[in-house]
């Protein structure tokens, strides 16, 4: 086990949101600043970190068939803790993140590594699978809600650092504008792949579309199966 690399894996390689193309929904949603874009990357973290240890704890232990419910109890349990603490310390963040704190049990970035990696591996390389998936969604996040309040506010992490004159763009903010910076930056990033991939001799990384990147295919390919021959 190379602890570096399977977090170095989690922010680039496999990075969530820029590479994998999950967990969107919040990363659209909350990512009109940079502090919303911390809080929460921060709020999946601390999930995905406790769920992915628990998850590898009991692996022996869950039942090949009903896997994927005992998961989201799981999940659902280190949610309410986190959404707890966030309400009771932070509350003006909780007001800002709203629903979308006690969605992250449905988040895709959650339930994918434990069915793809915690399920098949020790504790403590589930722990740093989810430093690295963490962080890796939390750069994200960051990165798009700095592009998007400042263009949008003309503020970076709630203070005014746009010029004299500066004209908020405020589509940017709004939900086009969401997808147009996610679009942009996702470019950006798998262009730095490549560059590094040619600069380090090393072969570029393929950018497939469809079920073939997604960490549930098996699982939903079993449950369709399932499905098939109740029918």
């Amino acid at each position: 086990m190379n602890p570096f690399k399977i977090i170095k894996n989690g922010i680039v390689n496999e990075n969530p949101t820029l590479v994998q193309c999950i967990g969107l929904c919040p990363t659209l949603a909350v990512s009109t600043s940079a502090i919303n874009g911390i809080g929460m990357g921060i709020a999946a973290t601390a999930v995905l970190l406790g769920s992915n240890m628990a998850v590898s704890a009991i692996r022996k232990f869950v039942p090949e068939e009903i896997r994927i419910p005992i998961f989201i109890v799981v999940i659902a349990g280190f949610v309410t803790v986190v959404q707890l603490l966030i309400s009771g310390f932070a509350p003006e963040l909780d007001k800002s993140l709203g629903i979308f704190i006690p969605l992250i049990v449905v988040n895709c970035i959650i339930l994918a590594r434990a069915e793809a990696f915690a399920f098949k591996n020790g504790v403590m390389a589930s722990l740093f699978d989810g430093i690295g998936m963490g962080l890796g969604f939390t750069i994200a996040l960051t990165a798009i809600g700095v592009v998007r309040e400042f263009l949008g506010n003309g503020t970076a992490f709630g203070a005014v650092v746009s010029p004299a004159g500066f004209q908020p763009a405020l589509l940017v903010i709004l939900a086009p504008g969401g997808f147009i910076t996610l679009g942009i930056t996702m470019a950006l990033f798998r262009r730095y792949q490549h560059w590094s991939a040619s600069r380090h001799g090393l072969d570029e990384p393929r950018h497939e579309a469809g079920c073939v990147t997604c960490a549930m295919a098996d699982a939903c390919a079993a449950l369709g199966r399932k499905e098939g021959d109740k029918a």
